[in-house]
């Protein structure tokens, strides 16, 4: 959700509340631009604060991006942890479960996904290491969902094999597959400001149930 440049954060605006604005603009400026393109002047100026006062606030902006990393990635790994824990045969498959709760964590600040899966970040510095951590998590979820999912359906090339163990690299492409699919959703989905979170998870079960069809059943 773009955050128009305002007073916000002049005197008399308490500290709590202009925190919250700083980490918002801040939020969005380094998931629509990269860490490596986004000055502290222009989140300085979104909120209408000088940049003197955003270091006192904040301090260097590795420290401003820690600040705004650190509650998506909790955010997101929850949403994951959530949606692969809420398993039963009246809900909907896992990756359309983990993929609403994506969608409604990230409802009002759609760039932060890419906060998170920032390309941009300094090599071996606190902040790429911070998210590689949280992404490292999330993989690790990924790659369980994707092993039951394999677990459940055995080997693509043979019905009759062994259900219990499936494929290893199978489960690592189908992982950073899914690592891509979502990402190439959100980027398309922040494109499309009218979509709710309800609404992507919706067109995800519509393409998923046309893919399902389009690729027919396994050939014997």
């Amino acid at each position: 959700m773009a955050i128009p440049p305002s007073r916000a954060g002049t005197k008399g605006v308490p500290r709590a509340d202009r925190e919250r604005q700083i980490l918002a603009a801040a939020t969005e400026e380094f998931g629509r631009r990269g860490y490596e393109a986004t000055s502290l002047a222009a989140v300085a100026a979104r909120v209408g604060v000088t940049k003197t006062l955003l270091h006192q606030y904040f301090g260097p902006k590795q420290d401003l991006y820690l600040a705004c990393l650190t509650p998506v990635g909790d955010r997101l790994l929850e949403a994951v942890r959530t949606a692969m824990a809420a398993d039963g045969d009246d809900r909907p498959p896992t990756p359309l479960r983990v993929l609403h709760n994506l969608f409604t964590a990230l409802e009002g600040q759609r760039e932060a996904w890419f906060v998170l899966y920032d390309g941009s970040l300094p090599p071996d510095s606190e902040p790429a290491r911070l998210a590689a951590r949280y992404r490292a998590a999330v993989d690790d979820l990924a790659a369980a969902g994707t092993l039951d999912l394999l677990h459940r359906t055995g080997p693509a090339d043979d019905p009759g094999a062994d259900r219990t163990e499936p494929d290893p690299l199978d489960a690592d492409a189908l992982a950073h597959a899914w690592r891509g699919l979502a990402t190439a959703l959100v980027r398309w989905w922040i494109k499309h400001p009218e979509e709710s979170a309800d609404a992507m998870a919706q067109r995800c079960a519509r393409l998923f149930a046309a893919a399902r069809t389009a690729l027919g059943p396994a050939a014997p």
